[in-house]
């Protein structure tokens, strides 16, 4: 089958799973979204399981072509030193909070879904754990200690964030220094990693 059209339909199914959540995640949407023809959706995945396995494995691609732009792959050295990942973590919330809010919905909306479904759960499972493991590479990269107590703490500050982050409540942001993501990002490396006095 044609792969641009196969791509044209992900990402609206990615944009679908992101504006309307699970239960607006239908063939007809989808089409709608990609400006094909009613059907063209379900002529190439029959099920919603079957969309539901093109989001996941659309959204695990794009996390690999934002982890390879990040450096923290196959794409270079990565930063180079506490400033440069304090950087990175920062461009990283914004982009979860900027262009790229639909795929992050739409991996959030996955997993609320995976709670159902076992085989989604494992689908997901390799993007969770590469999660982990980027931040690590990150740290390394960075010159910082990369104990996986560190990684692990890292990842789940910047997971935690970007929930408030989608939500936008102004208070709540604040609160959690959410309102100036490069401070916000120098705190949280400062805690998971201190400078030595």
């Amino acid at each position: 089958m044609n792969q641009d059209r196969r791509d044209l339909l992900r990402d609206a199914a990615v944009d679908v799973l992101a504006d309307a959540g699970g239960r607006g995640l239908t063939h007809r949407a989808v089409d709608a979204v990609a400006g094909v023809p009613p059907g063209t959706a379900k002529n190439y995945y029959p099920t919603r399981d079957a969309l539901l396995r093109a989001v996941a494995e659309r959204c695990a691609e794009r996390y690999r072509e934002r982890e390879r732009a990040l450096g923290g792959g196959d794409g270079g050295p990565g930063p180079v030193d506490r400033a440069g990942l304090a950087a990175v973590l920062a461009g990283t919330l914004r982009d979860a909070a900027g262009p790229g809010r639909p795929r992050v919905l739409a991996c959030l909306e996955l997993r609320t879904e995976a709670a159902r479904r076992p085989w989604l759960a494992a689908l997901l499972d390799p993007i969770g754990a590469a999660d982990f493991a980027a931040h690590a590479r990150l740290l390394r990269a960075a010159g910082l200690p990369d104990a996986p107590e560190r990684a692990r703490a890292l990842s789940l500050a910047l997971h935690g964030a970007t929930g408030h982050l989608l939500t936008g409540a102004p208070r709540t942001l604040a609160a959690a220094g959410l309102d100036d993501l490069d401070g916000f990002a120098r705190a949280v490396l400062d805690a998971v990693c201190p400078q030595a006095p």
